[in-house]
């Protein structure tokens, strides 16, 4: 791999993870979020990649670790975020989000010897990852983000562009309190699992 793209924004109460207040409070959400973000970061450390980069919406803390690059994102929607995103890569990218903290370094290596791109669907009818042989911001701009069908709609984008769309294994974003319980049961070992065990036992006080 020669790219690997993270898109997220600063774990901020309030601002990140919403969804997940209640049951959660804004300052509980935000440091989940921090978690996933730790944990997804450490994991994209661990892959092999020419380069890291941090497409962020805020400003870096302590839960970065070393060897990102840290891009600003652009204005404008989630697809325009996107793209652009893209369009900062002149060689094979993958690009995630913050909300899958069960990546591993296996899913996230990937080989374009034989497709143009990667697809990874989410169970929420999104995608948690998007693989360019040669980016092209173009085949993002326009997608409706955030429903139900943004991953069809989205992958069927692709296919339309003439790729070989390869795609990887479907995983389940954490976007609720009930995503964040099956999220961390499959990452038991994770930042994110332990940090959620303990605000469940502070709320349990």
């Amino acid at each position: 791999m020669s790219t690997l793209l993270v898109i997220a924004k600063e774990p901020r109460p309030g601002r990140v993870k919403t969804r997940l207040t209640p049951p959660f409070t804004p300052r509980e959400a935000a440091l989940l979020a921090e978690a996933a973000l730790a944990d997804t970061l450490r994991t994209v450390a661990a892959t092999p990649a020419r380069r890291r980069v941090l497409v962020l919406d805020g400003t870096p803390g302590p839960w970065l670790p070393p060897g990102f690059d840290v891009v600003p994102q652009c204005a404008g929607g989630l697809d325009e975020r996107l793209a652009a995103a893209f369009a900062g890569c002149e060689e094979p990218t993958l690009l995630i989000g913050m909300d899958t903290p069960q990546v591993t370094p296996a899913l996230l290596t990937v080989d374009f010897a034989d497709c143009d791109a990667y697809f990874g669907p989410a169970e929420d009818g999104g995608f948690w990852a998007l693989g360019l042989a040669v980016p092209d911001p173009e085949l993002l701009r326009g997608v409706a983000m955030s429903t139900p069908i943004t991953g069809a709609v989205q992958r069927d984008r692709l296919t339309a562009a003439g790729l070989r769309v390869r795609d990887l294994p479907r995983l389940r974003d954490v976007d609720t309190a009930s995503d964040a319980e099956a999220v961390a049961a499959l990452a038991p070992q994770g930042r994110f699992a332990a940090e959620l065990a303990r605000v469940r036992a502070v709320s349990r006080r």
